[in-house]
């Protein structure tokens, strides 16, 4: 059932590691703690507006880095260097959560910012190492296994720190905020403890076109990211299937980011959603599992369009939802396909790309996936806003005002189902076979 070698297990126990900071600070107490204690007092959209332009910012800025990044780590063939670097710099800022006052909103901002800037940026250089560790016919698996380990880790600590949120003086702390900023250092300890292995057990295949100093390769890193970008244009295969992604992944992220903040719109309470994250966890582990078995006997393009098609019944009817037991079956059903699309589509990536160069075609690709993080919430956010706008009365009730709300905020939630159909669309004209042959063509140039 798992696979052997220790350079898989340490590949994939980054994943394990670093979850742990998408689990509890991204997707769990970060911008629950940010509304209620570091923007204490004030309006409550206006401390999403903050939130959500830290969010924003910190996309933007590591999609605009990642190719560059690529290309200076394959020039220099220091892509666990960089990975050391971007991961103990997201440590540290992780850690830092922990300084950051009451209603220091700012601050709280910038350092988490920060820590996306370092946990995604890791993730450019984590995915580039793929090749390295598995062999081409087990590449799907050991992808699925790395996000399984991922979803295992990030629920383990997840549940412990829930579980010292609510009962503080079982952990000796004194109250919930400060068991929270405990959660905040316990992630960064998680964090960088298990990057350990990845360090020690991961090998590093030598360049054969890496430079001599650190200089040298920021300035070939910059001119191989112009010629990347050149190349990938006549790269047919890549360039529609990194299309296809950037939809379909779009949706993914979105439903990802924005699941929280929909089931509060909709009157659900935030314990409930959290327990709910806590379920996409555990399930996600063993369904990323069978989906890299999926993928190699099943074929990777089928276990795809499988994921795609359930994430459309799971838009469609997470805009109708009405009890809470739905939310919870929405949640096993978001954690059976979650990390197999993500595990199949990065494996399925690395099959297109050159050879000696994944760190530099991976920075492309974590770039449209920060791109897709962005222009996501955005759709939701306007269609949400025209809906509201068409439906409200001239003077309206706040019995009505409310109602209107819910339906805007599911009419937006449903336009997400525009960015799957597109993404299976373009994926349905991706053919691998040419993309492998064009690969080889130019990885023997």
């Amino acid at each position: 059932m798992f696979p052997r070698g220790k350079k898989v297990w340490g590949w994939a126990l980054y994943d394990w590691a670093n979850s742990a900071f998408a689990t509890t600070v991204m997707a769990g107490f970060f911008p629950i703690f940010f509304k209620q204690y570091w923007s204490y007092g004030v309006d409550v959209n206006m401390s999403t507006a903050r939130l959500g332009f830290g969010n924003s910012i910190a996309s933007l800025l590591v999609a605009l880095m990642a190719p560059v990044l690529g290309a200076i780590a394959d020039r220099g063939s220091t892509r666990k260097k960089f990975l050391i670097v971007f991961a103990y710099f997201g440590v540290l800022m992780t850690a830092a959560l922990f300084m950051v006052q009451k209603g220091e909103w700012a601050l709280a901002i910038l350092v988490y910012t920060l820590g996306i800037i370092g946990f995604s940026g890791a993730n450019v250089f984590y995915d580039s190492l793929l090749p390295d560790v598995a062999a081409e016919e087990k590449i799907d698996y050991v992808s699925s296994f790395g996000f399984a380990l991922g979803y295992l880790g990030g629920g383990l600590l997840f549940l412990l720190n829930v579980l010292m949120t609510l009962m503080p003086e079982r952990f000796g702390l004194p109250d919930a905020a400060y068991a929270v900023k405990c959660s905040f250092v316990s992630v960064a300890l998680w964090w960088g403890g298990f990057t350990i292995f990845t360090i020690l057990w991961v090998p590093e295949e030598t360049n054969s076109k890496s430079s001599r100093g650190n200089i040298d390769a920021v300035r070939e890193g910059l001119r191989q990211f112009i010629g990347t970008f050149r190349k990938i244009r006549h790269l047919k295969t890549v360039m529609l299937f990194l299309l296809a992604y950037w939809f379909y992944i779009d949706g993914v992220d979105t439903i990802i980011r924005m699941a929280v903040d929909y089931g509060i719109s909709i009157g659900f309470d935030s314990n409930d959603l959290i327990v709910a994250l806590l379920v996409v966890q555990f399930v996600g582990f063993p369904a990323a599992l069978v989906f890299g078995i999926l993928g190699e006997k099943w074929g990777v393009r089928k276990s795809i369009y499988l994921a795609i098609g359930i994430y459309m019944g799971i838009t469609i009817w997470g805009a109708t939802i009405t009890n809470k037991y739905e939310f919870y079956v929405l949640a096993v059903a978001i954690g059976l396909v979650q990390g197999g699309i993500q595990a199949l589509s990065r494996s399925f990536y690395s099959r297109l790309i050159p050879k000696g160069q994944s760190a530099e075609y991976f920075g492309f690709y974590n770039m449209l996936g920060k791109f897709a993080a962005i222009f996501g919430p955005v759709l939701m956010g306007i269609v949400g806003l025209t809906a509201r706008h068409f439906l409200m009365p001239h003077s309206p009730t706040a019995a009505q005002i409310e109602a209107i709300g819910q339906t805007a905020a599911r009419i937006s939630i449903a336009s997400v189902i525009i960015l799957f159909i597109i993404g299976a669309i373009l994926f349905y004209f991706v053919d691998e076979e040419k993309g492998r042959a064009a690969a080889r063509k130019i990885s023997e140039e």
